[in-house]
């Protein structure tokens, strides 16, 4: 087994200096288990995330994401495994199953039996993908039946439906935001902000969000075309954040030269306005 050059870079402690960092890993076999924990404990991590939750068929197909939840008994061995070789800090990010919403109700009696630091709930089904919406009751039956510690997961994209999932999950402390943090990168500051509004330079913070993306694509891709095709799957989140997606989106797409790119960021930041919640 072996820890591929790009991952090596991305976990090297000199790369994570301003946040804290933990690694995840994504397998159905103990021992993959066992060698990652042992790589990134050599690097001075203390916790690995065992990742349940991609939904995607190729991963699932082969046990591993959402579709190893439906194994708790193979669960129970990579973690039995796990606990006894290594001194690993095991925390779990799952889906509530791959074809039905109750599938983790027979793990979490497994995951008890082990001092597993939380468990990241995105509160849909592997089956699903992204499609459909949350199911915020199977997430109440993931209270009810689980111990442990428990964090939310799922359509987090604006104050008002965080404010909302923290009225009816007043236990929940902990909570995740993934492609709605993508979407908009003022969100996290917004939520613990009182007044929950954007700041008032906001599009100048963005504009300078923008140069640090492209920069760090440029430092990591070959030529203009994959650099600026980067940077479009950036933008077809960013543009949620603009009253017509669609049009900025359009203008983006047209680029195909640097030149052109740069055109079209400046044009959709002088005459595009975010809107605010």
């Amino acid at each position: 087994m072996v820890i591929k050059t790009v991952y090596e870079r991305d976990l090297q402690p000199k790369n994570n200096t301003r946040l804290e960092v933990i690694p995840q890993v994504m397998t159905c076999s103990a021992e993959e288990f066992i060698f990652a924990a042992k790589y990134v404990r050599s690097l001075g991590y203390k916790e690995l995330n065992w990742n349940l939750g991609c939904p995607y068929p190729m991963v699932t197909n082969k046990g591993m994401g959402s579709g190893l939840i439906k194994n708790p008994e193979k669960i129970d061995r990579i973690l039995n495994k796990v606990h006894t070789e290594t001194d690993i800090i095991v925390s779990m990010k799952m889906r509530m199953g791959y074809e039905h919403s109750r599938e983790i109700l027979d793990v979490f009696p497994v995951l008890e039996k082990y001092p597993i630091k939380n468990i990241g709930i995105h509160a849909r089904i592997g089956a699903q993908l992204y499609n459909g919406g949350v199911d915020l009751e199977g997430f109440q039956r993931c209270i009810d039946h689980c111990g442990q510690k428990l964090y939310y997961n799922g359509d987090i994209t604006s104050v008002a439906i965080f404010e909302d999932l923290s009225e009816r999950f007043p236990s929940i402390d902990h909570w995740m935001l993934g492609r709605g943090l993508i979407a908009d990168p003022f969100l996290p500051e917004m939520i613990k902000n009182e007044t929950h509004l954007y700041p008032d330079d906001k599009m100048e913070v963005f504009s300078k969000y923008l140069d640090t993306l492209f920069t760090a694509a440029e430092q990591k891709l070959t030529g203009e075309k994959a650099v600026i095709r980067k940077m479009l799957s950036y933008w077809e989140y960013f543009s949620t954040m603009f009253p017509n997606p669609s049009k900025v989106v359009k203008k983006i797409k047209k680029a195909k030269t640097y030149e052109v790119y740069d055109n079209a960021v400046r044009s959709i930041l002088e005459s595009e306005r975010i809107a605010d919640y």
